[in-house]
């Protein structure tokens, strides 16, 4: 029951550090790279309602460190495939295109949009730390109802809040960490 809770403590906590991760990996510093466009669904007629990920239209390839080339396998569907990536996309990404293929740049980073990059890495790492802290006060709430139900006693009930605790504290270091590393990625380009 013990090894359960902190099992399922740690298993959460990784999992929001995670997707931390692969937020920040969409901001881009001045390199390209295919995944920033990972989030893109086309809506497209012949689908319905359905969203298909736009890596199922089209092939997605690094031309060189500031542009992507996207190869639409359908010529018709250019045009709607470059209205939503600049709709979706909120990095301000430069589409031009020829034909079936949409090249993709990344704007120069200016001081002004290296610090509001920043700014969004430091909101995006509260979110992070917010769900840790709710997952560690969810789980003291699950330690207050065994102790409720006189399934634990107080000596252990302790020792898990400080298991707990540790944990957390262990991952919110590691998120500090990547903002950290990713600042200093985005000032020194």
């Amino acid at each position: 029951m013990i090894n359960d809770i902190m099992q399922n403590t740690e298993t959460r906590m990784k999992k929001c550090v995670e997707t931390f991760k692969t937020q920040i990996k969409k901001i881009h510093t001045g390199r390209i790279s295919s995944n920033i466009l990972d989030n893109i669904q086309i809506k497209y007629q012949a689908a319905g309602t359905v969203a298909t990920p736009l890596r199922y239209l089209a092939n997605i390839i690094t031309e060189n460190p500031g542009t992507l080339v996207v190869t639409v396998f359908d010529a018709k569907m250019v045009t709607l495939i470059e209205k939503t990536i600049i709709q979706k996309s909120d990095l301000n990404l430069n589409i031009s295109s020829h034909g079936n293929i949409i090249r993709v740049s990344l704007p120069v980073l200016t001081e002004e949009r290296r610090h509001q990059l920043i700014k969004l890495v430091n909101t995006e790492s509260e979110k992070t730390k917010i769900s840790i802290r709710n997952i560690r006060r969810s789980m003291n709430e699950k330690i207050k109802i065994l102790i409720k139900n006189k399934m634990i006693n107080q000596d252990k009930e302790y020792l898990l809040q400080n298991k707990i605790q540790k944990s957390t504290d262990t991952w919110t270091k590691i998120i500090n960490k990547i903002v950290e590393n990713k600042s200093t990625e985005l000032m020194h380009l």
